[in-house]
């Protein structure tokens, strides 16, 4: 049976979170004690007294050392959550302290990298002093960084998680997709471009299931062409224009304003083809019922100025 609140409240120490922490991390009781300056009998009975406080095991013991169970892994997250609150807990005070500044995390999928560096801009114009974290990569990761509280917010999709109504959500904008090409591509200078004519090139594309890639399977299925069996697969936006510089024939499939981005500064071209499939619109994403600092919630008031989201 799980210990009342008030037993675990006066029985677990910041410290303890820190070893769960460790824990996770690194699933060695011996690093996991180094990490916190414990030693590794010091660590294990500080695992035993947390065992105890939550009334059952969290880690199963094996061979390569201490897997988390269920409830292992619902504990460390929250250790997390903790853990990332009362940073950001101080962050706010030197804030506070100094009239303005502090910091904010923020989530982005690929093809929403320019919309957030636009309000970005602007943010850090309001406020000069205030850091900011930007991590980019998949719905799905950049979702569950913000269930372990390591992302105040992020630009993404809620609707490739099993458990969106754990999320708070506004529309930002629909998202446009355009091919996009190495400045030397054999296409470059046509008038208009049909999938026949890219079929054969080699694409540069996100990763099966994933809503960008489901679109283009779909436009290749609505063709009735066979969609291309030797791709190169890659959530990055730097990996996407490095691969399409190194190889005149290659494609992708980006967000118009990737592609807009990149054909500005000279560094592909965007072919003229026509899509007929809509991409899913980009979300402002937050944990539901966080409670957001005050640079997150800057950042969510530029990103509304500048794309007048809609709940």
């Amino acid at each position: 049976m799980t210990p009342p609140l008030n037993s675990i409240i006066s029985r677990l120490h910041l410290k303890q979170l820190r070893l769960l922490i460790a824990l996770g991390d690194h699933g060695s009781l011996l690093k996991a004690a180094q990490q916190v300056a414990l030693t590794q009998p010091g660590a294990s009975k500080a695992l035993q007294e947390i065992e105890t406080t939550f009334g059952t095991p969290l880690f199963n013991r094996t061979n390569r050392g201490l897997e988390p169970n269920e409830a292992g892994r619902c504990v460390i997250r929250y250790a997390r959550l903790i853990h990332t609150d009362l940073s950001h807990m101080r962050e706010e005070i030197v804030g506070i302290m100094r009239g303005q500044g502090g910091r904010v995390a923020v989530g982005v999928i690929m093809g929403a990298v320019p919309l957030l560096t636009d309000a970005i801009t602007s943010l850090i114009a309001r406020n000069p002093e205030i850091s900011v974290e930007i991590v980019e990569d998949t719905s799905a990761t950049l979702l569950s960084q913000i269930d372990e509280g390591r992302l105040d917010l992020a630009i993404c999709r809620t609707t490739i998680s099993q458990t969106p109504q754990h999320y708070e959500t506004t529309r930002l904008q629909e998202e446009t997709l355009a091919v996009v090409a190495n400045v030397q591509h054999p296409l470059r200078r046509a008038k208009k471009v049909r999938l026949p004519d890219v079929a054969e090139y080699r694409w540069v594309v996100y990763r099966a299931n994933m809503p960008m890639r489901l679109l283009l399977e779909r436009e290749f299925r609505e063709a009735d062409l066979r969609f291309p069996m030797h791709l190169l697969e890659t959530t990055s936006a730097f990996a996407t224009l490095a691969l399409l510089q190194s190889n005149p024939s290659f494609v992708a499939l980006v967000s118009i304003d990737v592609a807009q981005f990149f054909a500005s500064h000279e560094m592909t071209c965007i072919l003229p083809l026509h899509l007929a499939s809509r991409s899913e619109p980009y979300e402002l994403v937050t944990r539901k019922g966080a409670q957001l600092s005050p640079g997150a919630r800057q950042l969510i008031e530029e990103l509304n100025a500048k794309h007048g989201g809609e709940a």
